[in-house]
């Protein structure tokens, strides 16, 4: 769906057409995000999950900062069109070749209770010198999902963290996409050459990709939202400095490359604590819908930077109240780590 809708998009005669088919674009992206995160979770061992998931959402962060580099040769020499067609073609090579390779998740495929030779050939593949699989069972805690995917984000005592969870994904993606909106044209009108601009914004996302391989660990090491809490609060602090590093370059690059750090790499952190936390039924719903509550804060940031921007403040006012978001996103991070600690214990206990 991403695929086609893209290349439907080079073929748009209407601003109208080009609407439908960049939102036709937009639900194959949405749709993909979360169930690539979700299977990734299944599929690493739970000392490793985190890294694994973070590591995977690294692609998003490099495609981000190559397709500008990509999109502006491709325009120079073929139009913008070139820039739909290419990225439709390769997005539909992809799924030919996950529909070949990639597999379906194990726990996914036992609690529908289905394709048990499926199970048995992923198995084998992953223990080869097991010998038999005769007994399959997925554990007590994974049940089949009976009622609206939707609805069970809020039952079994889930409600308070899907509802922090999604104050997190809203927060955290209002400033990731205010940031990468209006940070060439804020460092452009202080004087720096727009040249200069885009690349010191390239660095927000190398330091998200760095951010994610780094923290990785550490959120697989302390498997504890408190850790979040902890990234969001540097991600606060390194985006109140833009703000104060004037017009030095060398200084502006160092904190736009922390903020990279700090924003996507708590934007990952959050992804593959949020699969964590769902059972297999409903983890790729759970992570959907935060993505997607996400991208409300996603449409409203870099609006709202617009306004601010608008209103004819100084720079460092508009990155001081761009520092709010992850602050709320912090007490969040915190309320789920507080959460999470409750739930832990009940179960040292059962």
């Amino acid at each position: 769906m991403f695929g086609i809708g893209t290349l439907l998009t080079a073929a748009a005669t209407s601003l109208d057409i080009l609407f439908i088919y960049r939102f036709i674009t937009g639900l194959g992206l949405g749709g993909a995000m979360p169930n690539a995160i979700a299977l990734t979770s299944e599929y690493a061992p739970r000392k490793y999950r985190a890294t694994a998931v973070m590591t995977m959402f690294t692609g998003f962060s490099i495609g981000a900062a190559a397709g500008g580099l990509v999109a502006a040769r491709l325009i120079s020499r073929w139009g913008w069109q070139s820039v739909f067609i290419v990225g439709g073609v390769l997005p539909l090579i992809m799924a030919f070749v996950a529909l070949a390779l990639l597999p379906e998740s194990i726990r996914f495929l036992l609690v529908r209770g289905r394709d048990r030779e499926r199970v048995v050939h992923y198995l084998s593949r992953i223990a080869p010198n097991h010998g038999a699989f005769d007994e399959l069972t997925v554990g007590a805690e994974e049940q089949p999902s009976r009622a609206f995917a939707v609805t069970q984000l809020f039952t079994d005592r889930r409600a308070s963290m899907t509802l922090l969870l999604w104050v997190m994904f809203f927060m955290n993606l209002l400033d990731l996409y205010f940031i990468n909106s209006w940070l060439p044209t804020v460092i452009n009108d202080i004087g720096i050459r727009v040249e200069t601009a885009i690349i010191i914004t390239t660095m927000f996302q190398v330091g998200g990709a760095v951010g994610a391989l780094l923290l990785g660990r550490f959120f697989d090491r302390e498997g504890s939202f408190k850790f979040l809490a902890a990234t969001y609060l540097g991600a606060a602090a390194t985006i109140f400095l833009i703000g104060e590093a004037g017009v030095s370059v060398p200084l502006l690059t160092l904190t736009v490359f922390a903020a990279g750090i700090g924003v996507i790499g708590g934007q990952t952190g959050s992804n593959a604590l949020t699969a964590e936390f769902y059972p297999t039924a409903i983890r790729s719903t759970g992570v959907g819908w935060a993505l997607g509550i996400g991208r409300i804060g996603s449409i409203i940031g870099p609006t709202l930077g617009g306004t601010l921007l608008a209103m004819g403040g100084q720079t460092r006012h508009v990155f001081w109240a761009a520092a709010i978001p992850p602050l709320i996103a912090t007490v969040a991070a915190l309320g789920a780590a507080f959460i999470q600690k409750g739930r832990r214990n009940e179960n040292r206990h059962l």
